[in-house]
């Protein structure tokens, strides 16, 4: 079957395409920001409410993280076909649909009488929530110059970090005084204002093409991804960067509400405001790979999240809070260097490698997530330290290997092998 041309590449003045420092950059991630602070409020809301839900429903570490886990696993799945949908449906409907439905959502968990029915509804969210992740990073690689991809996708992620922190922040302080209850439908209300915003501001796709859905092209283009020599490492390292990070917050409440510490389940929630250092690590990191190269500084990133959990082995307050925000820091950056290489490696194939990555990311958070309850039921937080930092030390290999990929053109859209979206029935 004769194949229409791959996309031209599209360089650092290409007509069309969205540049740093214009109003229609500026526009696209406000957009986006409010929709990254929608998703990731609504999904990491539970997470300072582990404790208060093994209270409530008399289940156990692992069984608590998985209102959590069960909801990324879904997700990470979603997302496998998120890409494909929003190649034929276009992808600010998806992202729209996504948004407000997920929000609809944590508003009826809010009113769920037992601990089957709460995980029902978190299973399904994790289902609509799949719709945003994946076509955002495919909306920025195709509507943005390739030089403001890397700041651009920061800023997204910046979004991320502030809504991820203000929906574990609202509902663990308020747990003290109105209930879990309340706090979760007061962050389901403000996803649904975020929707809203999201839906008036975003522009239409100008470099969208439909295509028609079809099952053996989508196999066809996720098997073609993996002739990238290192997509696979890539993907592999956002297993090991959400797994190592949502480990450390999930049980890091358990272990501070415990003896010596002893503290209030409000201080507890504060401590998710250590997210905001994603707002500027992010950003500014995405920016220095962009300058320095990606493989000069991804290394640095997971070197800062060992360290910063080696501190949380030690007693005294300030020093594990250290090192929380060292991981935090290094989490936030690695995430914003690899998600955006993706997109650079991926070419004409940039929905599904997308998909792929963060079905990986998602299942590192789901996986990870849940069996760190395992270690911290046998070992305490000894046994959930060191078996974060055995995935740290993995991902800092990884990095340190990705060193041996040799580098794409400057500007080149289409990685080394033909990937071409005509060539796919």
């Amino acid at each position: 079957m004769p194949s229409d041309p791959a996309p031209p590449a599209h360089d650092a003045q290409a007509p069309g395409y969205i540049h740093h420092g214009t109003p229609a950059f500026r526009r696209v991630n406000l957009a986006l920001f409010a929709a990254g602070f929608a998703t990731f409020g609504l999904l990491y809301c539970v997470q300072p409410l582990l404790p208060e839900f093994s209270r409530d429903y008399g289940v156990g570490e692992a069984a608590s993280a998985l209102s959590l886990s069960l909801t990324t696993g879904v997700l990470a799945f979603g997302m496998l076909f998120a890409g494909a949908l929003s190649d034929a449906w276009g992808r600010k409907s998806i992202m729209v649909g996504s948004t407000l439905l997920s929000a609809l959502l944590v508003l009826a968990s809010a009113l769920m009488p037992n601990w089957p029915a709460l995980l029902a509804v978190r299973a399904l969210l994790g289902l609509t929530l799949s719709g945003l992740p994946a076509v955002a990073m495919t909306y920025l690689a195709e509507e943005m110059d390739v030089p403001s991809i890397g700041l651009g996708m920061g800023l997204y992620i910046s979004g991320n970090a502030i809504g991820g922190m203000s929906g574990r922040l609202i509902t663990g302080v308020l747990t003290d005084f109105a209930g879990w209850r309340v706090g979760v439908a007061v962050v389901a209300v403000l996803g649904i204002a975020c929707a809203l915003i999201f839906w008036r501001l975003l522009p239409p796709s100008r470099h969208f093409v439909a295509q028609p859905v079809s099952w053996r092209g989508l196999r066809q283009r996720f098997g073609v991804i993996f002739h990238d020599r290192g997509l696979p490492w890539l993907f592999a390292e956002g297993f090991l960067l959400l797994g190592a990070f949502v480990t450390v917050y999930n049980y890091l409440g358990y272990r501070l509400l415990a003896p010596p510490y002893n503290l209030s389940q409000a201080f507890v929630g504060s401590i998710f405001a250590i997210y905001l250092i994603g707002t500027f690590s992010s950003p500014w990191m995405g920016h220095l790979a962009g300058k320095l190269g990606r493989r000069k500084v991804l290394w640095t990133t997971f070197a800062l999240m060992l360290a910063g959990v080696l501190l949380t082995l030690c007693d005294p307050l300030w020093l594990v809070l250290s090192g929380v925000i060292a991981l935090t820091f290094g989490f936030f950056g690695g995430h914003s260097i690899v998600s955006s290489w993706v997109g650079r490696r991926a070419g004409a194939a940039k929905a599904h490698a997308s998909s792929l990555y963060l079905f990986c990311y998602y299942m590192g958070s789901s996986i990870a997530g849940a069996c760190g309850g395992l270690f911290y039921a046998s070992q305490a937080w000894s046994g959930v330290a060191w078996f974060v930092a055995a995935m740290v030390v993995a991902g800092l290999a990884i990095a340190l290997g990705l060193y041996r990929l040799p580098p794409l053109p400057q500007y080149a859209e289409t990685p080394p092998t033909p990937m071409s979206r005509g060539a796919m029935p």
